[in-house]
Order: structure tokens, then sequence, then C-alpha cells
């Protein structure tokens, strides 16, 4: 998001990418380079003047051709600065030919500009004021970056639908908005407004971020989309290219405002199974409105479209390649996850990868929690079980210090999937812990900065790990960082040492610094439960002799097990004798 937010949603219009002769000559085939290793790893620290620079619009003309797998593209960039500035720092791979730079209108020389591992630095031909404002125009062309495995190892996914038609997408979360835009590739770096024009062979659709200005069809086998999108997250932005049949529809919000509903699949999907899928999208808006709030692009659309690839967050089109499956619970989990990240990752994003958590452990969450809205205890408690025997504890689920995306989600150098399943199994604990009241308020101050969130009385925001311990602390009006410490900032689960001695049972929570954790616990004895206070972190309890002793009977605090270490130990176990 910008700071301060800008909220202007202008018509663009309708365009196609245009190229001038030079440019075009200058544009070579990129054929058979290859990203850097510095572009593919996103979240860099950001340069000084980078920090010195609000990115105000995002003007994006992209002309896609399947038949060559190349692009053509003119990003006219906005940029307002908050000291002075002397010159302009954005990201854009080198895979590209860049046929021309300009600021302002004016040309800046070939060899004065460098981008040498895709860190491209301009000089501009004045310094900049504070609050003077400036337009970057870049010219590019080329073979963008092919996923590898979309959407892990990001980039373009050049595929065919059934009938033989082209089929495209983007994924560059893992990777960097850089793949193919030229931005400023990390997650603070928020364009207020990005505008789109995508230009695809005619008998392709072009579905894309925000609300829909018109497409404009040039007479020669092409046609542009235009859309416009206010605050997306920079990998958030979408290509979506094929033969697509759209369902619209609205859905009236608690809140008393109307949300556009478009999904976009392609014109070789089961009809039935299409409409299936498509009218899961109340049902999940309702459960997310009615737990968390208001649905944060109401102005803009939930929209969902058909991908070649698993599926990604793209603020307002999310990706879904998830087959129109549905489990017992009744849903299709892929459309739910995606959708909770128009909160957990859109409204609120993560000020750096470190926190990504936030967006990850929430999202993951909140599938269980679906699964009691629909049908129960038993379906919420059988996906928290399915969840804790996915935890790693290898590396804490936040290091406290800037990492890149690499670092957070390869799960040999960080805590990987960890963000996902531990970070939901920790906000439980966090649930019964405080309570629901004030777990849910606590959610709606980290997401909307307020706990009375309704349509306009909000903005996109930015948080960390830390405001959540603040809200938290706030809410509960109870020092917590003892609770987060030990959860979040170390590998180890707290492990509960218990001892028993003729009838005094004693139990003392050990954390992975020693630190104090004062998690009060549940003990069953014969039937009957008691809520043992630990302080000091520890507590004791008399017991019969002979008496039934079962700690934790509802599973609410979460800790280490040994059953659950013997199961992953024969697991690991087993995938070892399978690789032999």
């Amino acid at each position: 998001m910008a700071s301060p937010l800008r909220l202007v949603l202008m018509a663009a219009s309708a365009m196609t990418v245009a190229l001038t002769a030079a440019e075009a000559t200058q544009a070579q085939t990129t054929g058979g380079r290859t990203s850097t290793e510095w572009t593919l790893d996103t979240g860099h620290p950001r340069t000084p003047e980078q920090l010195a620079m609000r990115f105000d619009v995002a003007d994006l003309s992209i002309k896609v051709m399947p038949q060559t797998r190349t692009i053509e593209g003119v990003a006219t960039l906005t940029f307002t600065a908050e000291a002075p500035l002397d010159r302009l720092v954005v990201e854009l791979d080198t895979v590209f030919d860049v046929a021309s730079v300009s600021v302002d209108g004016v040309e800046v020389p070939a060899g004065t500009w460098t981008n040498p591992e895709g860190r491209m630095t301009i000089p501009l031909a004045r310094p900049l004021a504070a609050e003077e404002t400036t337009r970057l125009r870049i010219a590019y062309s080329g073979a963008p970056r092919v996923a590898v495995n979309a959407p892990w190892d990001g980039g373009f996914v050049w595929s065919r639908a059934p009938g033989g038609k082209p089929w495209i997408a983007t994924a560059v979360q893992g990777d960097g908005c850089d793949l193919f835009w030229p931005c400023i590739d990390h997650p603070m770096s928020e364009p207020g407004r990005v505008d789109l024009h995508i230009t695809v062979p005619s008998d392709l659709s072009a579905p894309s971020n925000g609300r829909f200005l018109g497409k404009q069809d040039h007479g020669d086998g092409w046609t542009t989309w235009n859309w416009t999108a206010r605050d997306p997250n920079n990998y958030a932005i979408a290509l979506t290219v094929g033969p697509y049949v759209e369902l619209t529809g609205t859905y009236e919000s608690r809140f008393g405002n109307t949300i556009p509903l478009h999904f976009w699949h392609l014109d070789s999907a089961d009809p039935a199974r299409a409409a299936g899928l498509f009218a899961e999208f109340s049902q999940q808006l309702e459960f997310y409105e009615r737990v968390i709030g208001p649905f944060p692009f109401a102005d803009e659309k939930m929209g969902v479209v058909e991908t070649p690839h698993l599926g990604m967050e793209h603020q307002t089109i999310n990706a879904y390649g998830n087959g129109y499956k549905k489990d017992d619970t009744g849903y299709d989990w892929l459309l739910h996850h995606e959708l909770a990240h128009e909160w957990f990752g859109n409204q609120m994003t993560n000020v750096s990868w470190d926190d990504m958590w936030l967006h990850e452990g929430f999202g993951t969450y909140m599938q269980p929690l679906y699964t009691r809205y629909l049908n129960g205890e038993r379906n919420f408690q059988a996906t928290m079980n399915e969840q804790r025997t996915a935890l790693v504890n290898r590396y804490p689920v936040v290091s406290g210090r800037p990492l890149t995306e690499e670092q957070v989600y390869e799960g040999d150098v960080g805590p990987g999937n960890d963000i996902y399943y531990k970070g939901s199994q920790i906000l439980h604990t966090l649930r019964l812990l405080i309570g629901d009241a004030a777990f849910y308020e606590a959610t709606r101050r980290l997401v909307y900065g307020r706990p009375d969130p309704q349509p306009g009385n909000f903005e996109p925001r930015f948080a960390t790990t830390q405001d959540f311990v603040t809200i938290v602390e706030q809410v509960t009006g109870r020092e917590m960082s003892w609770f987060f410490d030990a959860y979040l900032y170390q590998a180890a689960l707290p492990d509960l040492k218990t001892t028993r001695q003729g009838d005094v049972l004693a139990l003392e929570w050990v954390t992975g610094n020693g630190g104090p954790f004062p998690m009060p616990i549940e003990v069953e004895v014969d039937g009957q439960v008691t809520t043992l206070a630990m302080t000091d972190n520890r507590g004791t309890l008399s017991v019969p002799a002979d008496a039934h002793v079962l700690i934790d009977p509802m599973n609410k605090v979460l800790r280490r097990l040994d059953a659950v270490d013997a199961y992953n130990a024969w697991v690991e176990e087993q995938r070892a004798r399978a690789r032999r």
C-alpha cells in the first residue's frame, strides 16, 4: 500500500502496448537467458533511494504472445519523493531487453542507467525535492522466466487448455514481481494503484486484478483488457490468459454492501462442477465476514480464475487449479485458503518475509474453523490433529531478523511449512488461552487496525509479529511475551515434564531457551478436570495413587508429545526406505 493511501481509481483509456519503431528494433528475443540468483531471491533490503520514495501508480501495458512465449511491456511508474532523490532504483529481471528508459518524458541515454543483477538504477537529470513527483517509463521485451514448479518456483506457465488453445498464468510470490514487470520487489513497496492493459489474441480472455474497465478489439486479431486495482501486493499482480467462460453474481454482505462475484473457468470445464464451485463463493464469504470482518475489496470484486497451476493469492483474482475437488468436509480447501489471503495478506500485509506466518498461519487456521462452521466439532478436531502431525520444529517460526522469501519458505534453511501448520496450532492455543472474544477482537485489530471494521472505515495496512503481540496484550490486559517467545521464537515446542510420586503429581514446563512459560494446564483425574496454574513453570496436584490421570484431555495446549515424535520418526523411516 502507498503511504499515504491513495484510493484514486481513474478510468484508464483502452490501449495496446505500443513500442516505437526504435524500441521495436532494439527489443530482441531473450530466449536462452536465465534469471540471476539475485532476481530469484525476493525481499532484499531496500536501497536508501527506495526507502525515500512513495510508489504511487504502476501503469502496465503488457502484450502476451503465446506463439513465441514472449511478452512486450511498457511500464510507467509514478513515484513521489519523501526525501531528496538523485536517482531511481527498481527491480527488473535481466532476461529482458530494455528498449528505452525515460524520466518525465525525457530519454535516459543508454549507458547511464544500469541493471547488472536485476536492480536497475536510473540517474535523474536533476535531484528531486521532497514531495516532488516523477514518472519513470521502461519499455522492455523478451521471454520471461518459465516457472519450474508453479506456484512454488515462480514465473510464467505456458500451457494448453484441453481444446488446444493457449492457457497462460503467472505465479511469482516465491521469486518476486520483477520476473515480469519493473517494481520494487519488497513487501513494503506496494503501489497505491496498478492499471493493467493486457493485450492477448482476440479469441482469449485476460481476467486480472481489480475492476474491469472494458476491452478494446483492435481488429487485427489482438484485444486489450483493461483493469485497475488499488493497493495490491506487488507479487499479487497476475496475468491469466485462456479460453474462459465467466460466471458472475453478487453477494449481499451482512455489512449492508454488495460484493461482485466473478469466476473465469475454462470453456472445457464441466458446467455443473464450475457452478458448484461458484456457489461456494457466497458460503465462504459469509464465514469470513462473520468471523473476521468485511471483505476488504468489495468495491472491486471477489474474483477467481482457473489456472494450469495449483493456486495463488492474487488480490481479487485468486488463481485456482484444484480440479474442483472436495473432501468429506464438504468444501474446496484451496478456494478457501486463497480467499483467506484477501484478509491475511492483501488487507493486512507482512512488513517482512520473517512475518509471513501472519499470512499463512492465520490462513491455515481458518480451515479447521470453517470445517467446524460447516460440520461441527468432530471435523474441527480431526483437521487440527492432521495439522499437528505435520510440524517439523527445526527452525523458529519467526527469526527476529530480515529474511528473504526463500529463507522462510525453504524448510532446510527456515521454518518452511511450520509457518502454516505450526502457526495455526499456535493461534488455536492462543484462542483457548485468552478466549474467543479477545482472540477475534485481536484478529480484527491486526487485520483492519480497529475493532469495529465497516465498509469504508479501514484501509489496507502493514503489520509485524510484534504488532500482533502488542495488540493481544492491549486486548487482554495481560503480558504475553512469554507465550510468543516460547512458540514463535524457539524452534522446540514447550515440553511438559511430569513426575508422579505417591499421591503427588508434579508438572514442569521446559522451553527452548529455558524462559518463563506460565501456561495453565488442565489435568483430568478419574474423569474430573482441574485447571492447574503453572507459576514459575511449575505446578503440583494431589492425586490418589491408583487414579487415572490424563494431561490436557481436550488437547488445548500445543506442546511436545512423545507419541507424535515417535509417529513422525516412523514416517521418516518409511520414506527413507522408499528412497533406497
